[in-house]
């Protein structure tokens, strides 16, 4: 009498499924990322920051035992601050990031450009087909 055994193993392991999905959700969070909204939050602290130093040394000065008055008034500086601020630094880092970009293509075009030269000076096919295409822009 002769039998057979079909096994079903699977075919994946279960913690490189999981591997691959944090590795795709990972990915995913990635594209998502804004670096402008970032840079704009840290320049809205930095300035709020600073505001709310020079609001306390004003305050301290006249706030002799009026604690909760000068908290109050500190945390008003504080809030204001964000308010009138929030737009100037989302401003300010649109342009931080946006002249980022275009100096990194500036350079990166640059980097292309110089190894194209390059491989042209070692390579003739290479050669012919720059002269060629300087040829055709040429009026």
């Amino acid at each position: 009498m002769t039998s057979f055994i079909q096994p079903s193993f699977p075919t994946e392991h279960p913690g490189v499924v999981r591997i691959e999905s944090a590795a795709a959700a990972l990915g995913e969070m990635r594209r998502g990322f804004n670096s402008t909204k970032g840079l704009s939050t840290m320049l809205l602290a930095a300035m709020v920051s600073a505001l709310v130093v020079v609001a306390d040394q004003l305050i301290d000065t006249w706030a002799d035992g009026h604690l909760l008055a000068a908290w109050v008034a500190l945390w008003l500086v504080g809030f204001t601050a964000v308010a009138v601020f929030a737009g100037s630094a989302r401003r300010l880092a649109a342009t931080v990031v946006g002249s980022l970009d275009a100096w990194s293509q500036r350079v990166a075009k640059t980097r292309a450009d110089e190894r194209l030269w390059a491989i042209a000076q070692t390579d003739p096919r290479v050669m012919a087909d720059l002269t060629a295409a300087m040829t055709r822009n040429q009026p």
